[in-house]
């Protein structure tokens, strides 16, 4: 608090380095983005009052002096006290901050597009390293790779259609994501370690389909063949429409978060209908309704972490996937809930040091190496 104030003074009187006053300009701009906090969602919305009442007084007083240096400092003031220290204080401690999180200053890259194609007659295709176009053809249907990294399949021959059933998997590992185009034109994005298995062509009077991990759907609209997502939890019926399910095996639940159309979700003699904005958890054999905010659940897809008064160890969890680690915890681990919003394409010591900004915990990267050492975060009070 004491260094902030401190800045603020320099700055009205002229005295800021171009990087002070950068870091002034992201208190401003940035409240709530790529930053973490230990208060609820009631706090920050206080605090957000607290903060436009404080500028339209600044705004509605002479305008003797300079209005934006007025309003930078009462922005800044104000989101001082009422959201507490965030990540940009730790901006002011940035050399400690980064020796106590990487010890020997190595870091872990984020992942990316990588995934791996098993065809029906039991070949692989590593989609990271396969050229863009055609790479296989089954049942009539070609199999192909874009610029932008999806994989198409497109119907090539229909008097093939009457061939037996081919399946396909695709498979992403820890630090590895993908999107799918199927035959139906269905949309498919997968997050990190999940799998899809799916036919190369849909026949009969559904199109099923299954999987583990993550997925993000988009189903094209078939009133007469109806769409199913099978996993070992439960399955999602719909004709058309836009879904996120999230079934890995180390999480409490199976939830599946509607965006749009309707689904219903089957869990052995028992189902739910959810409209848009409403999620179904599965867990012990029931099946429970929550509304939720959607954009928090579709974060992955768009690019980003976003944490809502979680705990660290579903954050940890979230973190492992995409950064293909193992996470340890020494110590007692503070109970406490966390939010916030941070890009996907950062390092892991990034990520870190805006958890780590909290106060609340620390952390030690140990990456891997030649001689088989783990990849893994330990997670300290």
């Amino acid at each position: 608090m004491k260094e902030a104030k401190e800045l603020l003074e320099k700055y009205k009187s002229g005295k800021c380095s171009p990087e002070e006053k950068l870091l002034l300009q992201k208190w401003f701009h940035h409240l709530n983005e790529e930053e973490l906090t230990e208060l609820t969602e009631a706090d920050l919305k206080s605090a957000k009052k607290e903060f436009r009442k404080k500028i339209n007084s600044e705004i509605s007083k002479s305008t003797e002096y300079p209005l934006w240096p007025r309003i930078i400092s009462a922005a800044a003031i104000i989101f001082i006290i009422s959201v507490g220290t965030l990540f940009y204080l730790d901006h002011l401690k940035k050399s400690d901050a980064k020796h106590a999180i990487s010890g020997e200053m190595n870091d872990i890259s984020p992942g990316g597009n990588i995934a791996t194609l098993t065809l029906a007659d039991g070949r692989k295709i590593s989609l990271t390293d396969a050229k863009n176009g055609q790479l296989a053809e089954q049942s009539g249907i070609k199999i192909s790779k874009n610029a932008e990294g999806q994989l198409i399949y497109s119907i090539s021959n229909s008097e093939n259609s009457s061939q037996s059933l081919a399946y396909n998997i695709i498979e992403t590992p820890p630090g590895g994501q993908y999107q799918v185009i199927l035959p139906d034109g269905s949309k498919v994005w997968l997050n990190s370690a999940s799998s899809l298995r799916y036919p190369v062509r849909f026949t009969g009077n559904e199109r099923k389909v299954e999987i583990s991990g993550e997925a993000y759907f988009e189903v094209a609209h078939n009133r007469r063949m109806p769409f199913r997502v099978i996993n070992n939890s439960q399955i999602v019926e719909v004709l058309g429409t836009h879904f996120n399910i999230m079934a890995y095996p180390d999480e409490s639940s199976t939830n599946t978060t509607l965006l749009e159309g309707s689904v219903r979700i089957i869990k052995d003699n028992k189902s739910k209908i959810i409209s848009p904005g409403q999620q179904t958890r599965v867990k012990n054999g029931n099946i429970n309704v929550a509304t939720v905010d959607v954009s928090q659940v579709t974060a992955w897809k768009e690019g980003y972490f976003m944490f809502k008064n979680e705990d660290i160890q579903s954050i940890m969890r979230q973190i492992s996937r995409w950064y293909n680690l193992e996470v340890k915890y020494e110590g007692t681990i503070p109970e406490k809930a966390f939010g916030g919003k941070i890009s996907r394409s950062r390092n892991v010591s990034e990520v870190l040091e805006i958890l780590e900004s909290t106060g609340s915990i620390r952390f030690k990267i140990i990456p891997g190496d030649s001689q088989g050492r783990e990849r893994r975060i330990i997670v300290m009070p």
